[in-house]
């Protein structure tokens, strides 16, 4: 069955503003990163020829390959990186993304601030909290977030917001809300949080940035 791209971004859209203004505690902008991961540089197309311009993507060798091949349509693009970082991909990440979300660790920071410095490149920068405290999630525990955000900021670095992906099995909305309070408490302007099913949520506890994939480009066939 094919997927009507379009439709699907007007779509969520408008159940991402419908959210906003109902709630108090929405932001007054609100960003839809379509997630094109694993899939074909055919689906961003589609998506860029409806007007969109913000992509998100997990790995830094296919979102290099993928979004080379768009040609001079990269320029209008707001690539944000959304996946786990290795230290070893920081001169790829740096050269490939205009927002790196899942900043994570000490080790990351100083790559990162290396590699910025080389490059002289700055992309926008948020830190990855792991909110649910699970071991086997990427991010930075709660507890140890000051410490991290003071490294970053001794390294020159500047954090501009905080990502968050919530347990399967817990009700999001606790872990959007202690996001939000986090960022307050260490003022930060940006949250991204909020995923294709439960989007609409994470726009009422106030995200800036909401990252949608299967609800835009369909169901992704891990098996390719």
């Amino acid at each position: 069955m094919s997927v009507d791209i379009a439709q699907n971004l007007k779509n969520i859209k408008d159940q991402i503003e419908f959210s906003r203004v109902e709630s108090l505690m929405a932001s007054e902008r609100v960003s839809l990163i379509a997630v094109s991961k694993t899939k074909p540089v055919e689906d961003v197309l589609s998506a860029y020829e409806a007007g969109h311009r913000i992509f998100g993507e997990n790995k830094v060798q296919e979102a290099q390959k993928k979004f080379k091949d768009i040609g001079q349509k990269r320029r209008e693009i707001e690539l944000h990186l959304i996946g786990p970082l290795q230290t070893n991909k920081a001169k790829e990440a740096i050269e490939t993304f205009d927002v790196i979300q899942t900043i994570d660790r000490p080790k990351l920071v100083k790559a990162l601030a290396k590699e910025i410095e080389k490059q002289e490149r700055n992309p926008e920068l948020y830190i990855q909290v792991n909110t649910g405290e699970e071991q086997q999630k990427a991010g930075v525990l709660p507890e140890d977030l000051k410490d991290l955000l003071a490294l970053c900021r001794d390294q020159d670095l500047s954090i501009t917001g905080l990502m968050c992906i919530p347990p399967v099995n817990e009700e999001p909305s606790l872990h959007f809300s202690f996001l939000s309070k986090l960022a307050q408490e260490n003022d930060l302007p940006n949250l991204s949080m909020g995923m294709s099913n439960d989007f609409d949520l994470a726009v009422r506890f106030g995200a800036t940035h909401v990252r949608v994939g299967s609800g835009i480009f369909g169901a992704r066939d891990y098996s390719a």
